[in-house]
């Protein structure tokens, strides 16, 4: 439907809610905006919009096979390796720890004062009999590297023969 709106000198205008070639294009905009807010939660709203929630935090994590041994490196800026623990339940190698960071500053007359709390976890299945006298850790720098000898090595995959009847 169209407006239409007679100006003074005897011109015609659309109104708000004339014809656009645009009309149905943002209509199915905001319904797809509206179903990916419904379906991811905070991941479809914007920075700014995630930080009026809970904002979670995980370290970044890199795991590669290097001379037949498993490195772990977990990037874990503004933890101290006190405040880390490392444990080996089963063959479940887990990674955890609390970040607490305070950060205050003074400038242009005024005062800023940052901080950030939060837990962490991170969790990697080891290969059947992992020794836990051979897991070496190091922190240095902020990252942590967790070294598990012998288990990076990669095994073939075996073939299994199917059997069943001759058709």
């Amino acid at each position: 439907m169209a407006v239409i709106v007679q100006e003074a000198k005897g011109k015609e205008a659309q109104g708000a809610m004339g014809l656009s070639p645009f009309r149905g294009f943002w209509d199915m905009q905001s319904q797809t905006n509206r179903m990916f807010e419904e379906m991811l939660g905070n991941l479809g709203r914007s920075p700014a919009r995630q930080l009026e929630g809970v904002t979670e935090w995980a370290p970044a994590v890199d795991a590669t096979a290097q001379d037949g041994n498993l490195v772990i490196r977990a990037e874990l800026p503004g933890v101290k390796p006190e405040d880390v623990d490392i444990s080996l339940h089963g063959n479940v190698l887990t990674i955890s720890g609390e970040r607490k960071t305070e950060q205050e500053e003074e400038r242009g007359g005024y005062y800023i004062r940052e901080r950030r709390y939060g837990s962490f976890s991170r969790s990697f299945s080891l290969p059947q009999g992992t020794d836990e006298s051979k897991i070496r850790a190091r922190f240095e720098n902020g990252v942590l590297e967790v070294t598990v000898e012998g288990a990076g090595a990669i095994e073939e995959p075996k073939r299994i023969q199917i059997e069943g009847s001759g058709s």
